[in-house]
């Protein structure tokens, strides 16, 4: 639940907005559609302004941003991984290992940059609009994030945003840096860092050669009710991360996504015969979560669980936030990825 204080933030903003919401609400629906039906871009060419648009309408940074403000997840990770701290973002919901909002990465780019106490906002059960203002940013970089249009507009009064290119939860690790380094005026320096990240995956890539061209899906199972599965699409973040490790999808579960901006799909254990053409199933669990799916009647007979190709992340582990790959997160964690998805592929020769 929001602090009360938020809200009274939330009802002076609203006198600034509400012209613009009434008079525009309905062309700004209809944007909002035909841009989440179309690649998103950003427009600069070096000089300010620039205009930086995306699915909920377009950023317009005036100056070279000097108060760089990021929320909810990996936004931080970006600036971090160019240099810059920002001067407050959003703790880490998920793979924390303790009470810091810090995950291992982040915490070393920041020792690195010798911050030790960095404005980490507590908005884990929502934004924290006032913390947001306090802050003072000159742009707010949420890229990959989830905010809703309500969010988006309350966010506006407070700074530019720089919201992601087309739907919730779906931004790739390359345009999170284009995107949110284009907002902080760094748009060259993203560029390169983007070189370095893939010149670091494809060396590491090259003592897996067993990997490319394998069939994957990444399914989330329950131990406590295995009539339902949760699958991420390919439009999904962890997912794309494993097609750039040369995967693919199986046709049997892409013909089953009937919206093609959802990074999720649900799925009946009755249909699993859709997971029969994997080589390989990636998801969040453990030792005991697979034996009990092999356990299963009808999951156990899916191929891939079977034969223990089934690379499943712990939650005991950094890993286990690193699946929504970003700069920092890749470069901790690749070796560990690799290593544990390589050898799930090797049981299917064994």
């Amino acid at each position: 639940m929001k602090k009360q204080k938020s809200y009274i933030l939330m009802l002076t903003l609203a006198m600034v907005a509400i012209f613009a919401l009434v008079g525009c609400s309905s062309e700004a629906s209809k944007e909002e559609g035909e841009q989440n039906n179309s690649s998103s871009s950003t427009e600069t060419d070096g000089a300010y302004p620039i205009t930086i648009k995306h699915a909920l309408g377009e950023a317009v940074i005036e100056s070279k941003p000097e108060r760089i403000v990021t929320i909810q997840w990996a936004n931080h990770d970006v600036a971090l991984a160019l240099g810059v701290v920002p001067v407050g973002f959003s703790a880490a919901n998920f793979g924390v290992q303790d009470d810091s909002g810090l995950l291992p990465w982040t915490k070393e780019k920041l020792d690195e940059l010798g911050v030790t106490n960095p404005n980490v906002f507590q908005d884990t059960d929502g934004l924290d609009f006032e913390a947001i203002a306090d802050a003072n940013p000159d742009v707010i970089l949420a890229s990959y994030s989830g905010i809703t249009a309500e969010d988006y507009e309350t966010l506006t009064q407070i700074a530019p945003v720089v919201a992601y290119p087309n739907a919730p939860w779906t931004t790739t690790w390359r345009e999170q840096v284009e995107f949110n380094a284009t907002g902080m005026g760094m748009k060259e320096e993203g560029e390169q860092l983007i070189k370095d990240i893939e010149k670091l995956i494809a060396e590491k890539l090259s003592a897996y050669p067993q990997i490319v061209g394998k069939k994957v899906v990444w399914v989330n199972f329950s131990a406590n009710d295995l009539s339902q599965l949760h699958i991420y699409t390919p439009i999904d973040a962890r997912v794309a991360f494993l097609a750039e490790l040369g995967m693919t999808y199986p046709e049997s579960v892409t013909e089953l996504i009937t919206d093609p901006n959802s990074y999720s799909l649900k799925l009946s254990a009755e249909n699993a015969e859709a997971l029969m053409d994997a080589d390989l199933i990636v998801g969040y669990g453990d030792d005991a979560l697979l034996e009990t799916i092999k356990a299963d009647s009808l999951l156990g007979k899916i191929p891939a669980i079977e034969r223990g190709s089934v690379a499943f992340i712990t939650s005991d582990t950094p890993l286990v936030a690193a699946g929504t790959p970003n700069p920092l997160s890749i470069a901790y964690t690749i070796d560990e990825y690799l290593e544990l998805i390589g050898g799930a592929i090797d049981k299917i020769e064994n």
